[in-house]
Parts: C-alpha cells; structure tokens; sequence
C-alpha cells in the first residue's frame, strides 16, 4: 500500500471565495492552507482513490531531456492516490528510438513512470500500441512484465495470448474490500492491424458488454470505462462519444473516463454515471492550442463498515500544465498542477508562457463548461 503524505490543498487562482452552493459538480477543494489527514475514526467509511492521467507521451525532443523532471512537480499526488492509472501514449519497440507519427520510446520511460512517480497501472489500449506492428507490443508487454515482476505496477488494454487477456481484461483493483474493474478499449490502432495475438481491446461493444459482465459476475464493487476515443483538439465531445457513453451507463459502468483528443473535453452525468470525456495530455511536446493543458482526475469510492454500503463519490478534477524546455526549466519539461503555481508568474524563465497557462485554462472552461 503506498504510504499517505498530506493532502495538497489548492489555491484560489480566480476568485478570492466560493460558497458551497455555489460550487459546481466538478470543482477544485476550495481551503487555502494544508491540514495533515484526519486521525482514523471508529465506525467511519473505508475510502480508496483511483487517480488517472491522461496521455503520457514521449515525442522525440523528449529523448535528450531529463526525463526525471517531467512527473516530479505531481508525482506526489499520484503516490498519495491507492491507485494511480495511466495512458500510456508509445510503445516500446525498441532502437531507434522514434517519435511522432510511429512511437517507439525508450525503455527507461516506464520504469520511471511508474517507480519515481508511483503509477500503478499502465492503460495500452491506444491508437500508437501498434507503431511497431505485433512484434513491437509484444516486446513492450515482455518489458512491462519486467515492471510488474519488480514494481507490481500492471497493464491492461492488451494481451499476448487468451490467458493474459483472461487476467486482465477486466483488470481488478482490490483494496479495503472495494473491487474495482478497469475495462480499456481503443477506437482503433494506426497500423490498423486486427490480427488475433497479441490482442488490442477494441471499441466492439459485444466485446465491452462482455468485459462489463465478466467484472460484475467476478464480483466488482464498481466498474470503470476507460475508452480511447473522440476527434482530436476538439474541445467538446463528439457525437459518437456520446452514443457510446449512453450506452455504457446502460451497461452498468460506475464512471468513464476518456482519453486521445489531445485536449479536455468536457464533462457530464448520464443517470447519474460521471462521464470525462478527455483527460487531455499529461506531458508531451505538444505545443498546438491547448494541447498543452489535461487533467488528472481522482475516482473516490467509499464503503461503510456499519451498513455495506459502497458508493461513488463526486470526482476530483485537477488542472495540469506541461511546460516546455525554456519556459520553467532551462533544458527539460515540466508537468505542473495549475492552481500550485497560479501565483508564481516570477518562477518562470520566459513570464509570457505562465499567461499562456492561464490564458489557455480560461479558454478550456469556458469551451467545456467545467468550472472552478
């Protein structure tokens, strides 16, 4: 079990006080101070927090840089978290070493990921998983196997054979007697490969449907979508996500979460299933209108000892900014929350990239309608 460090409370960046009624469904915690974690009480709900990125990616430029500055600045948050998650943008299909449009990352990156900066899980399920054809995703599972035998830390999205798919699609969390499945599935590859092995997790709903069933005859507390979809840099959700989030809140799923647009999208309820449409990036090298922006955001799933009751709670989203080299650090790339350093305009090497942060975090509320 990762150890608990205090929680990271956040600054006000645009209004200086917000009531509780006025606070939207989606909203930053609102204290301005740190208070460590509360002492445990008799009687009180069991609480386990899933975290989850969006895209970590790995363009070329990245390769020269100090990859150990890119996660640091939230890795704390991501630790706090009992399970932290991650889109996992490349493969890792060995030399040379490549970027976008057919990634291949060094093997260094995923040890990293999820060592320094404590991610337990790796989502493959992506339209890059086959950038180097089968042999390249069976080399990238071979060393994400290395990972767990060493970390614990495990994949899901795709499989090398029908055992491995068995185990980990759905993939189980399973923590203070809350069972968590996670079911990952991609719109499609860019190789545009279907062969049977080693296998992707498609956006076929027959296939979902019977991941969503298997998770809840295996006795899943609560079930979570994790679908690669939507149209790139698109700010609003497209209509295809639309019918498919109906459908999976028909399904059963507790909570959908989105990735690949490369921007966030916005957010909503479907009878009372939360739905994220797009995470947006994490880090990346990405510099074309708010790409530059995600979100991390925490599922907290709650379970109370006296009655058995087990809920869903509202979830936490946290702004991100991925600085580039010269901006915030002389030579590498920084991930940041956006609210940390709202007040920090002097801590930048070049000032104009922190108003382009809140230029662009503006801009991305008003286009999705989260609010803060």
């Amino acid at each position: 079990m990762k150890a608990k460090l205090p929680i990271l409370l956040l600054l006000s960046l645009l209004s200086a006080g917000e009531t509780a009624a006025q606070r939207p469904r989606y909203s930053f915690t609102p204290e301005q101070y740190q208070i460590p974690f509360p002492k445990s009480v008799p009687n009180a709900p069991d609480t386990v927090s899933v975290a989850i990125l969006g895209d970590v990616m790995m363009h070329s430029p990245q390769f020269s840089r100090d990859h150990r500055t890119f996660l640091e600045r939230i890795a704390p948050a991501l630790r706090e978290a009992d399970f932290a998650v991650a889109n996992m943008e490349f493969t890792l299909g060995g030399k040379p070493y490549s970027g976008y449009p057919a990634f291949s990352a060094p093997e260094y990156f995923p040890w990293y990921v999820a060592d320094e900066c404590g991610v337990d899980v790796f989502l493959t399920a992506n339209n890059h998983i086959l950038d180097r054809g089968a042999a390249g995703l069976r080399r990238t599972l071979g060393i994400y196997d290395s990972i767990r035998d060493s970390l614990g830390v495990i994949q899901t999205g795709t499989a090398r054979d029908p055992a491995e798919l068995k185990g980990n699609y759905p993939l189980f969390l399973s923590r203070k007697g809350i069972r968590i499945a996670l079911v990952n599935f991609t719109y499609g590859t860019n190789l545009g490969s279907d062969q049977e092995w080693p296998k992707v997790n498609y956006m076929r709903r027959e296939e979902v449907a019977a991941a969503i069933r298997s998770a809840r005859e295996q006795g899943a507390d609560f079930v979570i979508a994790l679908p690669h979809w939507g149209t790139e840099y698109r700010l609003r959700h497209d209509a295809d996500q639309g019918s498919w989030a109906e459908w999976l809140a028909a399904q059963g799923v507790d909570a959908v979460v989105g990735a690949h647009p490369h921007v966030v999208q916005d957010t909503t309820h479907i009878r009372g299933v939360p739905v994220i449409y797009s995470l947006g990036n994490t880090v990346s090298n990405m510099s074309a209108p708010n790409t530059r922006i995600g979100l991390l955001a925490t599922l907290r799933f709650v379970s109370d000892p006296v009655t058995g009751e087990k809920r869903l709670l509202e979830p936490r989203l946290r702004f991100l900014w991925c600085t580039l080299p010269g901006r915030l650090l002389p030579d590498s790339y920084a991930t940041l929350f956006v609210k940390e350093w709202a007040n920090r305009r002097n801590d930048w090497l070049t000032p104009s990239d922190y108003d382009n942060m809140i230029s662009t975090y503006r801009n991305v509320l008003d286009a999705t309608g989260i609010e803060d």
